[in-house]
C-alpha cells in the first residue's frame, strides 16, 4: 500500500499576544508553575483581523532546565465582532541558559529557541465556521511583553 501524501500547511494567521509579568507560583509537582496574564494583543488573517481580548492566561510548567510546557486559553474578537476561543498548547525548548534568561523575562534571539504549538479554535461564527473543523499548528517566538506566534492550517 501506497503511503498517503504528507500534509501540506497554509498560512492562517499571525497573533501578536502582550502579556504581563508572571506570577510565580513556585515549584509543584508539575514543574516550576507560572500563570502569565494576557493583557490583549492583535491577529492579522488573510482577509480578516481581530484583536486579542484581556483576561485569558498562559499557564506555564517548567519541567526542566530546557523544557518549558505552555498552555494559553483566551478570546479573539473579529473586526466583525465575532468571538473565538483560543486553546494553544505548545513547548518551548532551550539550552538551560536561555531557559533561565526566558523565565527572567529578558530578550533572546530566537533562533536558539524550538517553540511549536498546537492551537485549536472554537467559534459561532458563520464565516469562520470552518476553523472548529481543522488542525493547526504554529511557530512561536517570546519577547519580553508579548509572544508573536505565526498559525498554519494543517491540509
Amino acid at each position: 500500500m501506497n503511503a498517503p501524501a504528507p500534509p501540506s500547511l497554509s498560512f492562517f494567521a499571525t497573533l501578536s499576544i502582550q502579556v504581563a509579568p508572571a506570577h510565580e507560583v513556585g515549584q509543584t509537582a508539575a514543574g516550576n508553575r507560572r500563570v502569565i496574564p494576557i493583557l490583549g494583543g492583535h491577529v492579522q488573517g488573510d482577509g480578516w483581523s481581530a484583536r486579542v481580548l484581556p483576561g485569558g492566561a498562559d499557564f506555564q510548567a517548567i519541567v526542566s532546565p530546557t523544557l518549558a510546557q505552555l498552555d494559553a486559553r483566551y478570546v479573539l474578537e473579529t473586526d466583525a465582532g465575532e468571538l473565538i476561543y483560543v486553546c494553544n498548547r505548545a513547548i518551548r525548548v532551550a539550552s538551560a541558559d536561555i531557559t533561565a534568561r526566558l523565565v527572567r523575562g529578558e530578550p533572546v534571539d530566537p533562533a536558539q529557541v524550538y517553540f511549536r504549538c498546537a492551537p485549536t479554535f472554537e467559534t459561532a461564527s458563520s464565516t469562520l465556521g470552518w476553523i472548529n473543523e481543522r488542525l493547526f499548528i504554529g511557530s512561536g517566538t517570546r519577547l519580553p511583553d508579548r509572544v508573536d506566534i505565526a498559525c498554519f492550517t494543517v491540509q
